[in-house]
Order: structure tokens, then sequence, then C-alpha cells
């Protein structure tokens, strides 16, 4: 385990880090109209010295995902429609561990999961441990305009949005080599290394690569999801904190909008993203404040991660204790960011 005064450090140098980079704007231009916004993650964890070539496809992605959703929102559309076209370009591609390209569970089999939620009603939707459905965060859409329910998990998820005309896909979609080497690698590892300072599950595991959105659209409205494919190696039928309304995804127009990435059991245990909404309402803390001690929090009890957010003032904040997270905002004020680090470099 790492020492407290590395921690310590650590903390020390991601707030400076963070705080550089947020509450960049307030909810109105100088011409009186409504500023709006959107903030994504493509996961956090070990992200250092990323090959050249590597680099420039996750910013082509990134930035791909970021203008797509953005434009919804130039266009006058809802958060909502904004989140979910943006999770759908990154669960689309391999570069993420969200659709395409996902980590395997111990079997070796894509289990997938998504959420989203909107801030002005509450209204919320989820699916889990999917393994046909080429688009979790559809589903995820789904799940809250068509059903009375927040949360459907497996086959009753997938049966579900057939039913509704979403066309399935067959495993094999998901699967990618690099993921099954990677699979294989760990599995490896792990008979080896029977007694680790982490539960297996977790042990190895340098990147989180969920993925997530927060928008805040023309009427003011908030709107968070998050889609993963959860933790490679995870026991079959285990669920993070991404499907789960108040751990890995929040909205409320009231206070802010929060998608979390990292290992999910954490972020479960605390509530991770709602915490961060009753800090901001009930003690009367700014966002990236809020944000700072939730993960805290979660690095006491020993987790890593990070989580975006987006106040109903159009204030982006990001927050994380690894030692990066893929992430990118812009505004309707003409300020944008993509950043990979935590060194200012990107």
């Amino acid at each position: 385990m790492k020492t407290t005064g590395f921690y310590f450090t650590l903390l020390l140098f991601l707030s400076i880090v963070s705080c550089q980079t947020k509450n960049l704007a307030t909810s109105a231009s100088s011409d009186g109209k409504q500023v709006y916004a959107l903030v994504l993650h493509g996961g956090a964890g070990y992200i250092k010295n990323l090959p050249p070539a590597v680099e420039k496809a996750y910013k082509e992605k990134i930035e791909e995902a970021l203008e797509a959703g953005y434009k919804v929102l130039s266009d006058g559309g809802s958060a909502v429609k904004a989140v979910q076209k943006t999770i759908e370009i990154m669960e689309d591609s391999p570069l993420f561990n969200a659709g395409k390209g996902c980590v395997l569970n111990s079997l070796g089999k894509p289990e997938l999961d998504a959420s989203i939620m909107e801030g002005k009603t509450l209204n919320a939707g989820a699916v889990a441990s999917v393994s046909h459905i080429k688009n979790p965060i559809d589903a995820a859409v789904l799940v809250k305009d068509s059903s009375r329910h927040v949360l459907l998990a497996g086959k009753g998820a997938e049966l579900f949005c057939h039913e509704k005309g979403m066309a399935l896909v067959p495993e094999s979609y998901f699967i990618v080599p690099r993921r099954l080497k990677q699979l294989k690698r760990l599995q490896a590892k792990e008979k080896k290394h029977e007694t680790t300072s982490l539960p297996p599950a977790f042990d190895g595991i340098k990147k989180y690569g969920t993925v997530g959105c927060v928008a805040l659209d023309q009427k003011g409205n908030i709107a968070a999801g998050t889609s993963t494919g959860g933790l490679m190696n995870k026991q079959y039928g285990r669920i993070g904190d991404s499907p789960i309304i108040g751990a890995g995804t929040y909205a409320d127009n009231e206070t802010c909008g929060i998608s979390c990435t990292g290992i999910g059991e954490y972020f479960i245990r605390t509530a991770a993203a709602h915490s961060v909404s009753d800090i901001i309402k009930f003690q009367h803390l700014p966002l990236l404040r809020a944000q700072q001690k939730v993960i805290f929090k979660i690095q006491d009890l020993g987790g890593r991660g990070g989580m975006i957010g987006l106040d109903r003032k159009a204030n982006v904040a990001w927050f994380f204790n690894t030692e990066g997270m893929f992430r990118a905002f812009k505004k309707s004020n003409g300020e944008k960011q993509i950043r990979f680090y935590a060194l200012a470099k990107h």
C-alpha cells in the first residue's frame, strides 16, 4: 500500500490541478441567454505517457463524442439526447470499456451496465448485466421512457428491449482480441499470487474505462449518464455503480449532474454521485469541493476512481485520485478542454 505521505502529496496535487480547470462560467451569458455545456469522461486509472499514436486515437474519439453531444445542445436539443449521443459514440469505439471492446468477466463473457437520469423530473432508467444490446445507453433511455421501472437486468432487460423493437447483437460483437489477452494475463497473475493487498477482482486493474457524460441544455435542464463493461475478470453476475442511480450516476436541476468511474463497490458504498448533490444542497459547497469530499472518503476506504460534474450554473468540475482520467468539456461561451493526465499537458 502507498504511504500516507504519498497520498497527502497526491491529493494536494490533484486538488491544485482540478481547481485550475473549473468554475468557468455562470448560468447566463452577457446577453441573458442560458449558457449550455457538456462534460464527458472516458475512464480513470493508470493513464500516463501514452504512445503518441494511442494518445491521438483517444483524443480524436473523445473530441468526436464531445462535438456530437454539444451539437445536440447547440441545435436546441435536450440534455438527455446530448448525453445519449455522446455515450453512443464512445460505446461504439473499442478504445473504451463500454459497448464494443468492453472488459470481460471471469467466464470470458461481456456483461454491460448503463444508466441515465434527467434532473428536471428525477426520472431515470438503467440496465445491468446485458450481453446482447449494442448500445446499453439506448436501453437505459428506453427503460426510462417506456417502462414503469428504473433498473432492468440480464435476460429480462434484453427481452424488454427486443419487445420494444431494439435489435440485439451476438456476444461476439463486444469481444476484441486485446481484451481476451488482458483477461488471460490477469487470470494468470491471480493464480500465481493468491494473497494480495486488494480483493482478487481488483488486483492488477490499472484502468477503469467506464464512459460518462453530463449536459446542461438551453432550457436549464441537466442530464447525466454512464456506461461500462465493469471490471476485468469480475465475478459472473457482478454489478458495479454505473447502473445504480445515486452511486455512479445522478442528476438534479437544483444541484448538479454527476457521472463516476472507478472501482464501483466503493462508489456504491458511499452513494457517491448522490452524495455530491447532497453536499451542494445542504452544505452549500461548490461542485468541485463537493466532489473532493466524496473522492477523499472513497480513498479513505481504499477505493480509486474519479467523477465529472456540471451544476445548474454551468460550472464544470472533475476530480480523481488516479494518475489520470480521460475528460473533456465544451461550453456555449466558447470554452473547451480535452485532458488525459493529472498534469496540465492534457
